[in-house]
């Protein structure tokens, strides 16, 4: 099946003390997530799960982020998660902390609606 890119939402999200990965990430996706608010699945009549959720995170430690807890802050549709270089660690100097900053790209793939719909 054919799809389309319908959405694409992007955040970035901190973890400024704990050093934690997967809690920047996580905040990365709730920050792009609250940048949209998408009628399109209720004016169209589509079901949010025919809807494939492709995350996209980027931070200095790749490795370090579990992908399936990003993906549990995703309320809909079909989520895939990975984790790519990108993002940055702020190094404190005095206090040895590591302040870890991610960004997020959502994108949302529907099934190609191609000559299903018409404006009028």
């Amino acid at each position: 099946m054919t799809e389309r890119r319908m959405i694409l939402e992007m955040g970035t999200g901190n973890d400024l003390y704990g050093q934690d990965y997967t809690k920047a990430a996580r905040r990365a996706v709730q920050d792009a997530l609250h940048h949209s608010s998408i009628t399109l699945f209720s004016k169209l009549g589509i079901d949010s799960a025919e809807m494939r959720v492709q995350v996209t995170i980027g931070v200095q430690r790749p490795e370090e982020v579990d992908c399936a807890a990003v993906a549990a802050e995703l309320p809909r549709g079909r989520a895939e998660v990975r984790a790519v270089m990108g993002g940055l660690d702020v190094e404190d100097a005095e206090t040895g902390n590591r302040h870890v900053i991610a960004t997020a790209a959502v994108e949302a793939f529907l099934p190609d609606l191609t000559g299903k719909y018409r404006l009028s």
